[in-house]
């Protein structure tokens, strides 16, 4: 089992920043592929960016890039989301996920936190 707690959502201007962060317990950290996801109102969740369990490659949401940042410590077990030049439509709740990374699925998700962008 991977427990998952994200933190660093709340209310942003139009432009702003915000960081979001994932505190990871449990199992082996660095044996997991981490992801951020979102959901919006009335939208299907959607994957923002994931980070290999090594950090070495990363991915990110075309809606995102240039804009989003993903890193992870190992030694803090901590994944992180760097968000930049926020518009109203990141506005979500932001998700967390852990996959093993022999596996194709995220299997371990946090409660989410809420980023809402708006002036």
């Amino acid at each position: 089992q991977v427990q998952l707690v994200e933190s660093g959502g709340g209310l942003v201007q139009p432009g702003g920043s915000l960081r979001l962060s994932c505190a990871a317990s449990g199992r082996t950290f660095s044996s997991y592929d981490m992801g951020w996801f979102r959901q919006a109102p009335g939208k299907e969740r959607a994957l923002v960016a994931t980070i290999r369990w090594s950090g070495d490659a990363t991915y990110y949401a075309d809606s995102v890039k240039g804009r989003f940042t993903i890193s992870r410590d190992n030694a803090k077990n901590t994944v992180y989301l760097q968000m930049h030049s926020l518009k109203p439509e990141d506005s979500a709740v932001y998700y967390c996920a852990a996959r093993y990374y022999m596996d194709d699925e995220y299997a371990y998700w946090g409660q989410g936190t809420q980023v809402t962008v708006s002036s």
